[in-house]
């Protein structure tokens, strides 16, 4: 390194150190390092003589000084600081134009007409390519904002980056675009792929804000939630009784016919007969009431493209669709959820009709268990006035029924 490049060094080292305003966060003395960095790396990727390589290096460290004066025109005053300081080092005023120069070709917008303003223009740009770029980027986006320069949302600033990357930048030197334009490319990607995920996620949120005040209160939901996991609980209660009533009617059949009725062939047990008659009819029919509580009804299992447009078929209820195709059903359960109204009225259909079978179904189990209590009280009658009245002297010859 020349002794002209290490005080150059030193001395931005230390203007930049001491005197940045603290809202410069990314023109700073870190902009700078990656910028001689990327200087360096150019230079000996275009493999580029020790003098042109001298004015290169010195032109990196010097070219963004004039942030320590205003960040307005801040090429300009980093000439003026250059030119100071090379002047006071003896520096040729060749040199020092040169370095001038270099110094405006960093301006915005500005072609290259060398090989070395190509140098460094890709140079200051060099953060493009790296892995940090959106990180990197955004420190300019708070910097001007901090500034009063502008303020944009990150969405803006991510929609400008792109179109920065896209349409307004491009690599001069053949190294840069050899080396450097994938990595760029691959940020382009990133920040492509970051503002889709941002507009699903802005779209989302807003379709959550526009149907806010259409969606159901969560007391609406509760309400329908409770009453139909009631309206199930009760259901399943009722299939449970009748069939405990099932059960215990057939044992109660099992046991007659195979241990009291065969005993009716006996003449002398012709007085049991009536008594077992009535016996096995009330479980006869109280087996039969069970069943029709429990039975189900058959429906069609089929709608009209009217029904669903009149809102008349409750399309939650599985006997309503069964016998559909697929896409018949798909289409009516679009246009169901299209329509709030549809939906509480389908759900209020589903709560009523539940209700509806409920009623009937303990209204078959009341009276099932009124002639099944009935039926035991007038068997026993019977049995004992048949013991009273047609066998009192056959009693202690009646053989004992085996449970």
């Amino acid at each position: 390194m020349s002794k002209i490049v290490s005080k150059v060094e030193v001395f931005a080292t230390a203007k930049l150190s001491d005197n940045i305003d603290p809202r410069f966060l990314y023109h700073n003395l870190r902009h700078t390092q990656r910028v001689v960095d990327g200087t360096k790396e150019l230079i000996e990727g275009e493999k580029i003589g020790d003098e042109e390589s001298e004015l290169l290096l010195v032109a990196a460290w010097l070219h963004d000084l004039g942030y320590t004066v205003s960040n307005e025109n801040h090429e300009e005053h980093s000439c003026k600081i250059a030119k100071d300081f090379l002047a006071q080092h003896k520096s040729q005023d060749t040199f020092i134009a040169q370095v001038c120069s270099l110094i405006m070709a960093t301006k915005k917008n500005y072609e290259p007409k060398n090989e070395l303003e190509k140098i460094i223009r890709d140079a200051d740009s060099s953060h493009f390519h790296v892995k940090n770029f959106i990180a990197t980027t955004e420190l300019l986006r708070e910097e001007l904002s901090l500034l009063g320069k502008q303020s944009k949302t990150s969405a803006d600033w991510r929609d400008e980056n792109i179109i920065l990357l896209r349409t307004k930048h491009r690599f001069y030197t053949e190294y840069a675009i050899a080396n450097w334009q994938k990595g760029k490319d691959k940020n382009i990607k990133k920040l492509i792929k970051a503002k889709k995920k941002h507009k699903e996620l802005v779209k989302k949120e807003s379709l959550k804000a526009k149907f806010k005040g259409e969606l159901p209160d969560r007391g609406i939901q509760t309400l329908y939630r409770v009453t139909l996991q009631n309206h199930l609980k009760l259901s399943d209660i009722a299939d449970t009784k009748a069939n405990i009533l099932l059960s215990v009617n057939a044992i109660i059949i099992s046991m007659a016919l195979a241990n009291l009725v065969p005993k009716l062939d006996n003449p002398t047990n012709d007085y049991l007969f009536y008594p077992t008659f009535v016996f096995i009819i009330f479980s006869v029919v109280s087996m039969v009431m069970s069943i029709i509580a429990t039975k189900p009804n058959i429906t069609t299992g089929q709608f009209t493209e009217e029904e669903v447009t009149t809102k008349k078929v409750n399309l939650l209820f599985f006997g309503n669709f069964h016998k559909m195709k697929l896409e018949q059903y798909n289409w009516a359960m679009n246009e169901l959820i299209k329509d709030k109204d549809y939906i509480y009225s389908s759900l209020t259909k589903d709560l009523y009709f539940l209700g509806v079978v409920l009623e009937r179904k303990y209204r078959i189990l009341r009276w099932t268990y009124t002639v099944f209590m009935v039926g035991m009280i007038i068997s026993v009658i019977v049995f004992g006035i048949a013991l009273k009245f047609y066998g009192p002297e056959r009693i202690l010859e009646l053989p004992v029924m085996q449970p």
